[in-house]
């Protein structure tokens, strides 16, 4: 039998797994894949389950200026029918699973899953998202970069909770979000990738360039987007040598999903048609 705790706030629960070694429960929709067992028989949890779905704490969506704050426990469904997040937001989240996960399935889940298949995850390393996590010892912020180690690993502590994102959304003009897989969203990826840009009058004053599942973790270069900036526009020599920077970056394997060969093609001329908008 699994001991089960239902905090009434983020502050009882930070207190419970201060305590004792939790499984902290959100929406649940990758923790239930990860335990399940045949079928019919009760997901294999090994120890007491905390659920923080509906802590207040963790349910806002807020925006002062250009940063945005969203809440761990937010659905999918919460952020992409919010007035506050931008367009791009909104073509990510409405992507991600079917409607049924997207109603239950929370942003904060999918960081700390940890998977290089994230929906989420290339937006918020786009952005440069930060990740503020909180104990009873008090809070730390982490960018997104850091946090996740690899496939599966991040860098929460036993007695942490991801309370929030912070995001700062810029000032982007253009974007583009692809997501490839079998089906257009209730579906893994096999590649995904987001690209936002300003441009003003012809010139590139910023760029983030983010791919997902073609490597142990998202693959964002600073250094690659700011020889882009420098650069100003795009030509075919410096387009050919921008693919030629990303190839080198761009590591995926071979899986049940697709081929390394194939993701590899498919991230290169998805960025080729980005940087050719650019110039638009």
């Amino acid at each position: 039998m699994v001991g089960v705790y239902r905090p009434k706030t983020l502050k009882e629960a930070l207190e419970i797994i201060d305590k004792e070694e939790c499984i902290i429960f959100s929406g649940g929709t990758d923790l239930m894949v990860k335990n399940k067992k045949w079928s019919g028989v009760e997901p294999g949890f090994t120890n007491p389950v905390v659920f923080i779905s509906d802590l207040k704490e963790l349910k806002k969506i807020e925006k002062e200026h250009n940063t945005l704050r969203l809440g761990a426990a937010c659905t999918c469904c919460e952020i992409a029918e919010s007035s506050l997040v931008p367009d791009y937001f909104k073509e990510v989240f409405l992507n991600m699973a079917s409607p049924a996960i997207r109603n239950i399935a929370t942003v904060g889940g999918n960081i700390c899953n940890a998977s290089p298949a994230g929906d989420s995850l290339p937006l918020l390393y786009a952005l440069e998202a930060k990740l503020i996590l909180e104990s009873v010892n008090g809070e730390r912020k982490v960018p997104i970069q850091k946090f996740i180690l690899g496939p599966g690993k991040n860098d929460i502590k036993e007695n942490e909770i991801l309370r929030e994102i912070e995001i700062d959304i810029g000032d982007f003009n253009k974007f583009c979000y692809k997501k490839v897989g079998t089906r257009k969203s209730i579906a893994l990826s096999k590649v995904s990738f987001m690209g936002l840009a300003k441009v003003d009058k012809g010139k590139i004053e910023d760029i983030r360039i983010a791919f997902g599942a073609c490597g142990p973790k998202v693959i964002k270069d600073k250094t690659a987007e700011s020889w882009i900036i420098k650069i100003n526009s795009i030509n075919n020599n410096e387009l050919n040598y921008a693919k030629k920077i990303y190839s080198k970056l761009i590591t995926p394997i071979d899986d049940q999903r697709s081929t390394a060969d194939y993701r590899k093609n498919v991230c290169l001329r998805i960025l080729e048609d980005f940087l050719i908008t650019l110039n638009k």
